[in-house]
């Protein structure tokens, strides 16, 4: 992407971590930028933040796990900013819990907010870039999503989702210049352990040591734009961590051993 200046953005998540940063990020480089967020508060705060330094954003509220208006949503967007160029999906829950103690309810539920909320924004604004012949959709994974990892199954299964979701989009749509990305991140200091749900669907209340000592969410932002200045397919994001994945591929013998030795946090 030649220049930000006059393009759309709609990132979700928006009122934390990665999400948040982008707001920034993109507000630098002169980009309108939509934000959402479940969180009405938190959210209101990115926006005041912006407004101290003589920027504005546009706020959507909307929670991933309750989509039944989302194709209304969409469409007053597009009424009020004419298009959309990049929608970035960053919302979503992890997961602190055996598959044993896992209710399936509880896989349903971090499956429709991960994997089908974010597939029912994606769905609801294709059809406009369809029609403005050009946009690209950005789905949020993680390393949990390219392996599986102790407490993290229905987590891990929804981000698996999202790399077949994301590639077929991709392949379908080439002619319609709409691209499709994937954002892969690893250890990335946000509080992504701390909303983890647990068995009950409470949340983790935790800082894993791990997220503790990931990169900062600037440089996660900073990463996964210039990844999409390059158009890549994948956006790997974080340390020395995403080393796994490589390991995983070429070496999964050694992967299973190392990750069975994993104590879980």
């Amino acid at each position: 992407m030649k220049s930000y200046k006059n393009k759309v953005f709609w990132v979700t998540g928006a009122s934390s971590g990665i999400g948040e940063a982008l707001v920034y990020e993109l507000l630098k480089r002169e980009a309108t930028v939509i934000a959402s967020s479940n969180k009405a508060g938190d959210l209101e705060e990115v926006k005041e933040r912006c407004r101290e330094k003589n920027q504005e954003i546009s706020t959507v509220i909307f929670d991933l796990a309750e989509m039944d208006d989302i194709e209304n949503i969409v469409a007053r967007q597009v009424e009020k900013h004419v298009k959309i160029d990049v929608l970035i999906n960053l919302g979503g829950v992890s997961q602190r819990s055996k598959i044993v103690n896992t209710p399936l309810w509880l896989d349903r539920k971090i499956m429709e907010i991960n994997y089908f909320g974010t597939i029912s924004l994606s769905k609801a604004v294709l059809p406009y870039m369809i029609k403005q012949k050009s946009g690209h959709i950005m789905a949020t994974s993680s390393i949990s999503g390219r392996f599986g990892f102790p407490l993290r199954s229905a987590y891990s299964a929804s981000k698996h989702a999202l790399h077949g979701f994301c590639e077929t989009l991709h392949i379908e749509n080439r002619e319609n210049r709409v691209r499709a990305s994937v954002i892969i991140p690893g250890r990335v200091k946000t509080n992504i352990s701390l909303n983890a749900l647990t068995s009950t669907g409470r949340e983790h209340g935790k800082m894993d040591a791990g997220q503790a000592g990931g990169i900062s969410t600037a440089k996660a932002a900073r990463i996964i734009l210039k990844g999409l200045d390059r158009n890549k397919r994948e956006i790997l994001v974080g340390g020395n961590e995403l080393i796994m994945l490589y390991i995983r591929k070429f070496f999964p013998a050694i992967f299973f051993n190392i990750a069975s030795r994993i104590k879980p946090e």
